[in-house]
């Protein structure tokens, strides 16, 4: 069934008013953008996270996690986009929690994120487009460790990160993933060159050149030559929770939009009165609901381990990532001028959704691979 558990809904009570207040646009967004914070979020929020027990909410209760699921994640992630909130939440309390769940790793680190002592980041991208199978970065062998060599691109909070999971090729070729291997890199290693990077909604992402970075085997997640592993169960988790952010960006603007609708009057009339603006309100609300649907199937079905899952996550990544940008462009079209100038929110939603929607994949990466799948 498509529908909140009891307690699914008591969290999504409790993280609504939380973000919509600590998390508003005014408060952090606007703030971290205004002042040139080189993190692009306030680790106080973070901080904050941590006593709801929000960054262990994929953590194992055996590891003084929440023990909870993608669903759960889901929930804090579409209030997350509803206000805009900057934070790690997505690349350190589910993309990198599932990718290190399981490994000698996870005893290190997940303390850390549970007490949001800990940020981390994925190098996986390395060309203008997400292509994870077609990663070259290179990791020699040398004594009992690696060397590393090689770029990576659009690695989001890459440099305010204490642990960067690197995927890097010992064996194979581009366009592989058999060969690859996941390595945690701590903060300040020789031979990592960071690039911080301000992207379009002024959140930060870092561009990465390993120089003959010397690892020892410690540093592998899981096996070495095995890391599609840990590298695909992180994606799964980053798509699908990228998917619900997307779903609250869209949720946001259109709700600012519905709002704007019933207070602009022209030729004397609310523009909410005009029955082109009806119609098209209407088919924006349907979009969301049908992309928030398939985003909480696709959650649903990671949590449950389903064959399937691969699928309906890019089915919901790239539905969610055409109703967001109908949203907000819609979204600046209806606000008329005033949709155009910094001083008003809504435009601060096309930002963010012209980078969340590349994130993991843009609509049309995850269109291909649904085809693909499908057998096409």
């Amino acid at each position: 069934m498509l529908t909140l558990t009891d307690d699914q809904r008591m969290l999504q009570d409790a993280v609504r008013p939380f973000m919509a207040d600590k998390g508003a646009i005014k408060a952090q967004l606007r703030h971290w953008r205004d002042i040139g914070c080189k993190d692009g979020f306030g680790h106080g929020l973070w901080k904050q996270f941590a006593e709801l027990g929000l960054t262990g909410i994929l953590i194992p209760e055996a590891r003084g996690g929440a023990g909870l699921g993608q669903v759960e994640a889901g929930v804090v992630l579409e209030e997350i986009g509803r206000n805009l909130t900057p934070s790690p939440f997505l690349t350190t309390a589910v993309a990198a929690v599932r990718a290190l769940d399981g490994s000698a790793h996870a005893e290190r680190w997940f303390p850390g994120i549970l007490a949001a002592d800990t940020v981390a980041a994925l190098a996986i991208d390395e060309g203008r487009h997400h292509n994870p199978a077609r990663i070259a970065c290179a990791a020699r062998r040398q004594g009992n460790g690696f060397l590393l060599d090689g770029e990576k691109q659009f690695v989001v909070h890459g440099a305010s990160a204490d642990l960067i999971l690197v995927a890097a090729r010992t064996g194979g070729s581009p366009g592989e993933t058999d060969g690859l291997t996941l390595f945690a890199l701590d903060r300040g290693m020789a031979g990592v060159e960071i690039d911080n990077v301000a992207l379009a909604d002024s959140s930060k992402a870092a561009r990465l050149r390993l120089a003959n970075v010397a690892v020892d085997a410690d540093a592998v997640v899981g096996e070495v030559d095995g890391g599609w592993g840990p590298i695909s169960r992180a994606l799964g988790a980053g798509r699908a929770g990228a998917a619900a952010e997307l779903v609250g960006v869209a949720a946001g603007a259109s709700e600012m939009t519905f709002d704007y609708l019933k207070q602009r009057k022209q030729f004397g009339r609310l523009i909410g009165e005009f029955q082109a603006l009806q119609h098209r309100a209407a088919h924006l609300f349907g979009e969301i609901e049908i992309a928030r649907a398939a985003t909480f199937k696709a959650a649903q079905l990671l949590d449950a381990q389903d064959q399937r899952a691969e699928l309906f996550v890019s089915v919901a990544k790239a539905k969610a990532g055409r109703s967001a940008a109908l949203a907000v462009q819609e979204g600046v079209q209806m606000h008329g001028g005033i949709g155009m100038t910094d001083e008003h929110d809504i435009g601060l939603y096309m930002k963010r959704e012209a980078v969340l929607g590349e994130l993991f994949g843009s609509p049309r990466f995850h269109m291909a691979r649904v085809a693909e799948l499908s057998g096409y």
